[in-house]
């Protein structure tokens, strides 16, 4: 579910001068805050919008929903895995493409190929278990001339050459690539099961507000191969990743703060995605939800008074001061299941300031429980967002 180069990429330098292009840069990074200001505006004091609301009854068709939705004002393109490379050492991952839409009658340059329509982001980081260290980057960037976009008939999103694409057919595989100074990947992805849609009727709930709602679907298990580089070191890795693909108009209410979201693929070839809209209070709003993923790949829908989510322990993080849970009790009953969540790494907290300046924790974890009696084990990723402040999309 979301809501990560450190610096902003360059305008294109054909015909421009280091004056112009200096110039061309700092007029392109005021419009760009000024947007996300925008935004956090809009999430305080909303107000009807010409961008189209997820409403129930919402038909999927592949290829074209792995692509672009224009429509909608907030999409995502997520992705998350544990890798392993012949050497046994153990790594996470995560590579999240976001596309945020201007409200058209903020834009004010058109028909300028300046014009900023739609803003990208996109968030990479590399958890080195084994090496116990975290590397993170961020890259922010808009569609004119080429720097930054997304395929609206298929998945195919970039910013620059950071890229996520997938082959038209919807069980074909995806590609990723991103790099910076010290981490790198580049891996292919086989969608192991078929895909499935979150929530009921087209839809997953976020609140009870009528645009308080998403489309979204995940592959819940892609087999993984492809190279890994941590400064300067190159891995030949293997593992298995997990896709979410998100679009909606609609805000959090005003007594939400942030949300709780947990993926996990257990060693039965099942999986589960639980998420808890968090209030003010610490409550969980009742529309949160989750969805439980047989090893046939049939999917069923969790409501919350299915599942429980308990904190057993927190962490402090020495950067932004925020403290977050990092350890899990997640209860099942229907499913019969008791599950253990422990972080791989208890710093996996990315904070960036260039692009959607927003500090969360997303990281790998392990999972061991029981299911039905028996031993279980697995592995997952968790996001904790709302734990510095207020989460403003």
């Amino acid at each position: 579910m979301v809501p990560g180069a450190k610096t902003p990429s360059r305008g294109s330098q054909i015909g421009i001068t280091p004056i112009m292009k200096h110039g061309l840069r700092v007029a392109f990074l005021i419009a760009a805050f000024w947007i996300v200001n925008c935004a956090v505006t809009f999430a305080e004091h909303p107000f009807p919008t010409p961008f189209q609301p997820a409403t129930a009854g919402y038909r999927y068709v592949f290829p074209r929903d792995h692509g672009s939705h224009p429509n909608y004002q907030t999409e995502w393109w997520y992705y998350t895995g544990h890798l392993r490379s012949k050497n046994g050492r153990l790594f996470g991952f995560e590579l999240t493409f976001f596309r945020r839409g201007v409200p058209p009658g903020d834009i004010k340059t058109l028909p300028s190929k300046w014009s900023i329509s739609h803003v990208y982001l996109a968030h990479f980081a590399v958890t080195d278990i084994t090496g116990r260290r975290f590397h993170f980057s961020e890259k922010f960037s808009r569609e004119g001339l080429g720097k930054a976009g997304a395929d609206e008939s298929q998945l195919r999103v970039w910013i620059d050459d950071w890229r996520a694409e997938a082959a038209t057919d919807q069980h074909g595989a995806h590609t990723l690539v991103a790099h910076n100074d010290t981490h790198a990947l580049t891996l292919t992805l086989l969608p192991a099961k078929p895909l499935v849609t979150h929530g009921t009727d087209g839809i997953s709930r976020k609140g009870d507000g009528v645009d308080q709602a998403s489309h979204y679907y995940s592959f819940t298990r892609l087999a993984t191969t492809g190279t890994l580089t941590i400064n300067g070191e190159q891995f030949d890795v293997t593992g298995t990743s997990w896709m979410d693909h998100e679009f909606r108009s609609g805000e959090m209410s005003r007594d939400q703060v942030g949300w709780d979201w947990f993926s996990i693929q257990l060693e039965d070839n099942t999986e589960i995605m639980l998420y808890r809209m968090r209030r003010k209070d610490g409550s969980s709003d009742p529309a949160s939800s989750g969805t439980a993923v047989s090893a046939d790949g049939r999917s069923r829908h969790l409501e919350v008074t299915e599942f429980q989510i308990e904190s057993t322990g927190t962490w402090t993080s020495p950067a932004s001061k925020a403290t977050y849970p990092n350890r899990w009790r997640l209860k099942l009953p229907s499913l019969d299941l008791a599950l253990d969540l422990i972080p791989l790494l208890a710093d996996q907290e990315l904070r960036t300031s260039r692009g959607t300046q927003v500090t969360y924790w997303e990281g790998a974890v392990a999972v061991t429980g029981t299911k039905q009696g028996r031993p279980v084990k697995g592995h997952g990723y968790v996001e904790l967002t709302g734990y510095t402040e207020r989460l403003k999309m």
